[in-house]
């Protein structure tokens, strides 16, 4: 009997290590599932948020209030002597912009729905014809850019700032001047937040009277580049 008694107390000695070492995998796995899908409050599964998307409804279907854009962009000048001025200024220019978009998609059901953008944009570059030249100026803009469904964001802007230029006579004055620019584009968005940005402007520099001459430089600017939003 005794030797019994010590051969049941040396089984329980090695079976509860054994039982223990069985048992704390599916306890650890449970406490994990745990601290993986929390429960809220109303006692369902709690999920992560997904990150916001810089639409409101989709691709194509008008910007969130408050979206940022960086725009990296290349324009030629195709002046036109016109409204007084003398010289046709062939211009070769570089542009960065800045842009915020100001409110949630207006306009439901009408064709002009869509999104407010103030934009800063900061462009340098050089006149090539009829002289060598340069010029650096900086514009803020505001833009609406229009929701039609598509991956194709077309948009109208206008503009007003200031440039600094060596640029003279007989159109211009001297090296303060301002701008004021007017334009029609469109970015093609190759992914989410990414886009082609084409557009066509009206550009405009004078000295608004300050000093003479003020016959002004005029002329079409074409542009392409890239748009990041975020």
């Amino acid at each position: 009997m005794r030797t019994k008694s010590r051969l049941f107390r040396i089984g329980q000695c090695f079976a509860v290590p054994v039982l223990t070492l069985v048992m704390m995998p599916d306890r650890v796995n449970a406490q994990g599932d745990d601290l993986q899908e929390p429960a809220d409050h109303g006692g369902r599964l709690r999920m992560e948020e997904p990150g916001l998307s810089i639409w409101q409804n989709g691709v194509g279907n008008g910007f969130r209030a408050g979206t940022e854009s960086i725009g990296l962009g290349l324009e030629a000048n195709y002046g036109i002597s016109m409204f007084g001025g003398r010289e046709s200024h062939r211009l070769a220019l570089a542009s960065l912009s800045y842009g915020y978009v100001l409110d949630s998609v207006h306009g439901k059901d009408h064709w002009y729905r869509g999104n407010w953008e103030l934009r800063g944009e900061l462009f340098s570059g050089a006149e090539y014809s009829p002289k060598k030249e340069w010029l650096v100026g900086l514009t803020p803009h505001l833009r609406h850019e229009f929701s039609i469904g598509t991956r194709c964001v077309p948009f109208v802007d206008i503009g007003a700032g200031v440039t600094a230029t060596s640029i003279g006579p007989p159109d211009l004055s001297g090296t303060f001047e301002f701008n004021l620019q007017a334009c029609v584009g469109t970015h093609w968005f190759i992914e989410e937040n990414v886009a082609l940005t084409m557009e066509v402007r009206y550009l405009h520099m004078s000295c608004a009277g300050l000093h003479d001459p003020n016959l002004g430089l005029n002329g079409v600017t074409g542009m392409a580049g890239l748009t990041f939003f975020f």
